[in-house]
């Protein structure tokens, strides 16, 4: 257990240092929003694949290969495939205007209602990305370390404001790097081949394990449908992978490096499924699957290997933690403090201002929330419902118009909330029910009104 400690600590201290280093080469708000839009191929597929792959990736990943098999993949697949859709069709258009916010993109597009509207919605939903993140570290933590659950809280939660809060996307950008790395040798490298050696290989698997789990759609078919229209669509939108794209230095670099970070992904869901199936035949009777991944490492790895791999998963969430944080924060200087500032623009120093606030209502909520998984998907429905299809009309429909896109994101969230109070959150109806009406209501008040002048072009 010693040797756990000392690998953490060594890892936040990097974490922190790094966080310093971003600050260094921060000069000015677009250095700490978007990374000067200066990152090559390399730093960007980093960066981008370190961003979607966090904690709900990775242990949701092995907990969905634990119970379906080789079907767990999907929920890996489908965020690769936004990543990949995003980049290949969206990155270019993004990067030509120059923006730090989704929202900027509706006001550009509509009027400055839409933005505001969306800010509040986007600014939830990022939120909840970092306490999500934030809680699934600490869980790590608390397992590996046994602390109570409030102290690797506050702790975890504590470098990735500081690290954010100091050195903006340059932080992350260089935290990202070093994650990105950890977590392909500690989970692709390490913790998949040696797992599978000690389940007897494939062939012990196919021994051990129902024929379902090697079908690749075990799951069923409205799992990946659901999967599809909440994370595909998702990743299209959301301001965490928006920031993203903004920091690419051209559109080609979006487009290649993008594209490998969304195969990176679908390679990553099925290591991670594949480690499911592994803990299921060493470990058959687990009382909890959501414990699949830690229980595996636990069982199958030494004291070396194992402080390696709990710095891997602890990576993995991390990198998601601080894109939820920054997101936010972004959102919150960006789109609704000129509000309250009479539409003065905020500076480094208020953004920074906003990223440490934003951080210290990440950890209270995060000490006070109980069903994150819940909470994550709430915020996902009012995402897709609400903003997906206003914002797609504002890049590749020139009849748009901006009554419509209110129209659309009031219509969709609220048909959102009303399924959801009918049945049930974690249901699959708000979303399907959402975009359905966010669809219809935008096209018929866009052809019933008259169109306006489009600012955004799609490049």
């Amino acid at each position: 257990m010693s040797l756990d400690l000392l690998v953490l600590l060594v890892y936040a201290l990097a974490m922190l240092l790094l966080g310093w280093l971003g600050m260094r080469r921060s000069r000015n708000q677009e250095d700490f929003l978007v990374a000067g839009r200066a990152l090559g191929p390399a730093r960007y597929m980093s960066t981008m694949a370190a961003t979607v792959l966090g904690g709900a990736s990775t242990i949701g990943s092995v907990r969905l290969g634990y119970v379906y098999g080789i079907s767990g993949f999907w929920l890996c697949a489908t965020i690769g495939a936004g990543i990949v859709l995003l980049n290949l069709f969206l990155a270019a258009p993004l990067i030509r205007l120059r923006v730090f916010t989704v929202t900027q993109v509706l006001e550009r597009r509509y009027i400055p209602l839409t933005r505001r509207i969306s800010a509040v919605i986007m600014f939830a939903y990022a939120l909840m990305i970092g306490v999500v993140s934030t809680l699934g570290i600490s869980t790590v933590v608390q397992v590996f370390l046994h602390l109570p659950l409030s102290v690797a809280v506050l702790c975890s939660g504590g470098i990735v404001i500081i690290y954010s809060t100091v050195g903006g996307m340059w932080a992350l950008t260089l935290t990202d790097i070093v994650q990105f790395i950890i977590k392909t040798l500690g989970l692709l490298c390490i913790l998949l081949p040696v797992a599978l050696h000690r389940a007897g290989g494939w062939d012990g698997l196919a021994a051990q394990l129902p024929p379902s789990a090697f079908s690749p759609t075990a799951i069923g078919y409205d799992t990946i449908i659901t999967y599809i229209l909440l994370y595909t669509f998702g990743v299209l939108i959301g301001q965490d992978i928006w920031q993203r794209v903004f920091t690419a230095r051209s559109p080609r670099v979006a487009q290649v490096a993008g594209t490998v970070a969304g195969f990176y992904c679908v390679l990553y869901g099925l290591a991670a499924a594949a480690i499911g199936m592994c803990a299921r035949v060493l470990l058959p009777d687990l009382p909890d699957h959501n414990n699949a991944f830690a229980a595996v490492i636990q069982f199958a790895l030494p004291d070396g290997l194992r402080s390696l791999i709990i710095a891997a998963a602890v990576a993995a969430m991390m990198s998601t933690a601080s894109a939820g944080l920054l997101a936010a924060s972004s959102t919150l200087s960006e789109d609704l403090v000129p509000l309250i500032r009479r539409g003065r623009e905020s500076d480094m120093t208020v953004t920074r201002w906003c990223t440490f606030l934003t951080g210290l209502c990440v950890l209270s909520v995060a000490l006070l929330v109980t069903d994150v998984l819940t909470a994550l998907t709430l915020a996902y429905d009012l995402l897709v419902g609400g903003m997906f299809v206003p914002l797609i009309g504002a890049i590749f429909w020139k009849r748009a118009t901006p009554g419509a896109a209110v129209v659309s994101m009031t219509a969709g969230c609220l048909t959102a909330v009303g399924f959801m109070i009918k049945d049930g959150i974690a249901a699959n109806s708000p979303l399907y029910y959402s975009l359905g009406v966010a669809a219809l209501s935008f096209v018929v008040t866009s052809l019933l009104s008259r169109p306006a002048t489009a600012i955004l072009e799609n490049g």
